[in-house]
Formats: structure tokens, C-alpha cells, sequence
């Protein structure tokens, strides 16, 4: 059953217009009147619906029904990523929401070898909003993953008030499997360098700022794989799967 994003209040009984992007996915999938979708604003849990009118730019829906169904992990997971190269963090994006990521802050690191001027960053965080969207549809989520503003990575670690942060590192002396074996589910923050990885500077800096290091194993994976191994990591130990 084909499942979309609408970002906009509605309830059982009603006749709503799908967004535009909707709209334009369901007239070139060829859908017909009748056809059944899943529903979703971002509120929690889903809506069956039944597509009523289909033309080449617009689209309504009755909404037939109301399921209460939700697929969040049951502690929050930040993913705190510094910017890799564009399309890796488009595929970082990708999956650590279908791991049940609860936010992603991208951070501006030493290494990173992207540098985003304000017109640019405005573009790639509606970029990033999008590639949110389409995974939540894919897998099954009915809450968004929240995206932050892109953040300097002194500034962020001094903030306080956040999730206990683990550092990966390849220079930690104790494992994140350790680390998880004995601690109980909780809300966290994984802080992922960018390629490279961070700078002694900067790790040094977040464990002075209360950082766990901590290290995923003996090889050195690249940035779009720690993160993301990392989550899956925590998801087996802590009960995700």
C-alpha cells in the first residue's frame, strides 16, 4: 500500500487535498481512483485512506480510519554527524532514520571538507528534510526525525542540557559493545567525525565536556559506515530490533 507524508492536520471522515508532492508522485505511479494509501502527519500513528480524485496537479483523499502504530525506538538516539562529502550524508541521513534515529545534528568540523555558505546550507537542510521524509514513508515511521541547524562543533559540545554524548574514537581503550552491555537503555548523543575522523583537538575538547570514547571495533570505518554501525550496535544490545 503505497504510504505518504502530509504534513497537515486531518481526521477520520475528512476529504483532504495531498500535498503537491504527493500529488505528482501518485499521477506518475499511475494510481487510479480507489486505490488505498497510508497516511501519515507526523503526529503519531497512520490513517488509511482511499485516493478519491487523481488529476495531473492535484490530488484528494478520504480518510477512512485512524491506527494507532508506533515504530520509535524506545530511548532517543541524537546522530551527531560532521559534514562528510554531500551525497554520503544524504545516505547517512537514509539510514540512521530507518534505524530509528530520533534527531540528526550535522556539525561543522576541522576536517570537514564541505563548507556551506548561507544560501547553500539553507538548500541542503530542505535537501536533508526531504531524504527525512522519504525514508520515514519507506520504513514504516509515523514521527519525523527532528533535523537541527548545522551547529559548530565547539559550540555544540559546550552546550548544556544534552543526552549523555558518546564519542567515537579509534583512540578509546573501551568498546561501545562494552559500554552498552552495561548500561540500560537510555537517550544518548553519538558524535561521528567527519572524513578523517576529528581532530585530537577536538576529541580531547568533548571528553574535557563530559564525552564518552568510545570505539567500535579494531578497523577504521569510514563515516558513513560508523554512525551507522554504531546505531545498529546499540539497537541489538538495547532491545531496537
Amino acid at each position: 500500500m503505497p504510504r505518504f507524508y502530509c504534513p497537515q492536520p486531518f481526521a477520520v471522515g475528512d476529504t483532504i487535498d495531498l500535498p503537491d508532492p504527493v500529488a505528482h508522485h501518485a499521477w506518475v505511479v499511475r494510481l487510479q481512483p480507489g486505490a488505498e494509501l497510508t497516511l501519515f502527519n507526523g503526529d503519531g500513528g497512520e490513517y488509511l485512506a482511499q485516493l478519491a480524485v487523481l488529476e495531473k496537479k492535484r490530488a484528494t483523499a478520504r480518510v477512512l480510519a485512524f491506527v494507532e502504530r508506533d515504530r520509535e525506538l524506545p530511548y532517543e538516539i541524537t546522530l551527531a554527524q560532521a559534514l562528510p562529502e554531500a551525497a554520503k550524508m544524504d545516505w547517512i541521513i537514509e539510514k540512521a532514520v530507518e534505524l530509528g534515529v530520533a534527531a540528526i545534528q550535522p556539525l561543522a568540523a576541522q576536517r570537514s571538507v564541505v563548507k556551506l555558505a548561507a544560501d547553500r546550507l539553507e538548500k541542503r537542510q530542505a535537501h536533508w528534510q526531504g531524504v527525512i521524509v522519504a525514508a520515514s514513508e519507506q520504513s514504516g515511521r509515523n514521527r519525523l526525525a527532528r533535523l537541527a541547524p548545522l551547529g559548530n562543533f565547539h559550540g555544540w559540545i559546550g552546550q548544556n542540557g544534552l543526552h549523555k554524548r558518546i564519542l567515537l574514537s579509534p583512540r578509546a581503550t573501551e568498546s561501545l559493545a562494552h559500554w552498552a552491555r552495561h548500561q540500560p537503555p537510555q537517550a544518548i548523543s553519538l558524535l561521528v567525525g567527519p572524513e578523517g575522523g576529528y581532530t585530537e583537538q577536538e576529541e580531547d575538547a568533548a571528553i574535557a565536556q563530559g564525552a564518552i570514547a568510545l570505539s567500535i571495533g579494531p578497523r577504521i570505518l569510514r563515516t558513513e559506515t560508523a554512525g551507522i554501525a554504531a546505531v545498529a550496535a546499540l539497537n541489538a544490545f538495547w532491545g531496537g530490533f
